[in-house]
């Protein structure tokens, strides 16, 4: 329809009426038609020209945001928004000229809560940045699916979870049991021995071995019940919802604070550390406690895998819309047929290990909406990966009306 506008345009001053009439009738369709298109869309969009005027709004822009409308013809599109947090980003934003995808926003429109993701991008035409377009995405539903299947993912777990916690339970309860009888025992023959006293009451000297018995069952019994506190306490964290508090925070910074608290650590156990931190990382929006536990057994589990000493290597990159994490060592490797179990709830090769380490990380990372993934060969080490996604894209645009080369 463009082209034959244009070729149309060309030939007007040799058109007649009735084929001028023609021209006007069927442009005036194909805009109803792109309007009918535009307000088709379960997603807003609003247009603003290179001086931010808005010039286009579409019905579901109108439905999802909070949208007031003046008299005068050109208004900046900052100004016919009622929400003074929406107003202020897309004034920065545009003013700014950068480009930024999906930030999200609580608002209340209608007397509805809604939670939208706000994209600004650039209109280009002919290779040239002549406007702005803000796209406009109602994302309540898809956020309550996420977090419902995040509630279905734990119920379907929470099987195994109780399996192997009664399995792990079973253990130091018997441990206990039989420690208890070995303290009877030893009392009882403290008692025989005091029965066996002389007629003239004459003290009976008790030897010192029951109670050392007694001691080095109770220290057992202590144990084992400290043992039985950390699994349920783990237990309990696992299957428990997370209360994320998510803060703006600089993940080199954090990365650096973990090394100087394992530093001793790492240093008796002959590994070496190297840090690849990307210097241009963007900030991120993360729960710091929760990701610092994360990455902490992800560096104890390394170290655990590298008994003979060798290289722990942490890096970080932007790929632009994700921020990976990557934790290697050059341990032990695991092998190819437990890599698809690692993260299973009580899966462990460790004789001491609980089981929930890594189960606690998944959990965590996909608490952020991010992925972890692992590469791994026996005797060669292996590398963790995690991936979170970068809340926002900041790129900074042409100034409008400026050429492209």
């Amino acid at each position: 329809m463009r082209t034959f506008i244009e070729r149309a345009l060309k030939k007007l001053p040799k058109m007649t009426a009735e084929q001028i009439t023609d021209l006007l009738i069927r442009t005036a369709a194909e805009n109803e038609r792109l309007e009918s298109v535009l307000d088709s869309l379960a997603e807003g969009l609003l247009v603003c020209d290179a001086d931010f005027n808005l010039i286009l709004v579409n019905k579901s822009a109108e439905r999802l945001l909070p949208l007031v409308f003046h008299d005068q013809l050109e208004r900046p599109i900052w100004s016919s928004i009622a929400d003074d947090r929406i107003a202020d980003f897309l004034q920065r934003t545009l003013l700014e000229g950068d480009r930024v995808l999906d930030r999200e926003f609580d608002v209340e429109v209608k007397g509805i809560q809604r939670l939208l993701a706000i994209s600004v991008l650039p209109l280009v035409k002919d290779r040239r940045v002549t406007g702005s377009l803000i796209h406009v995405e109602d994302i309540t539903e898809k956020r309550a699916k996420e977090a419902r299947l995040r509630r279905a993912e734990n119920l379907a777990s929470l099987t195994t979870l109780a399996a192997g916690v009664a399995h792990e339970i079973k253990n130091p309860l018997g441990s206990i049991s039989i420690h208890i009888q070995l303290i009877q025992k030893a009392l009882q023959a403290s008692r025989a021995a005091c029965s066996d006293e002389p007629e003239n009451h004459e003290p009976v000297t008790i030897q010192a071995a029951p109670f050392d018995l007694l001691e080095k069952y109770l220290a057992v019994v202590n144990e084992e019940i400290d043992r039985l506190n950390r699994i349920v306490v783990d237990f309990l964290f696992a299957v428990r919802p997370m209360n994320m508090e998510l803060r703006e925070g600089n993940l080199n910074s954090l990365i650096h604070e973990l090394v100087d608290f394992v530093h001793y650590e790492l240093e008796e156990n002959h590994i070496q550390t190297v840090l690849e931190l990307d210097e241009k990382l963007p900030t991120l929006c993360y729960d710091e406690r929760y990701i610092k536990q994360a990455l902490l057994n992800l560096i104890k589990n390394a170290i655990a895998a590298m008994n003979e000493g060798g290289i722990l290597t942490i890096k970080t990159e932007s790929t632009g819309s994700e921020v990976h994490i990557y934790i290697s060592d050059t341990g032990i490797g695991i092998s190819e047929e437990n890599l698809s179990k690692i993260f299973e709830p009580y899966f462990t090769t460790k004789e001491t290990g609980s089981g929930l380490g890594l189960t606690l990380v998944f959990k965590i990372i996909k608490e952020h909406r991010g992925e972890i993934t692992v590469k791994s060969k026996e005797g060669e080490g292996s590398s963790f990966m995690i991936t979170l996604p970068i809340p926002q894209k900041e790129t900074k645009l042409i100034a409008y009306g400026g050429d492209q080369p």
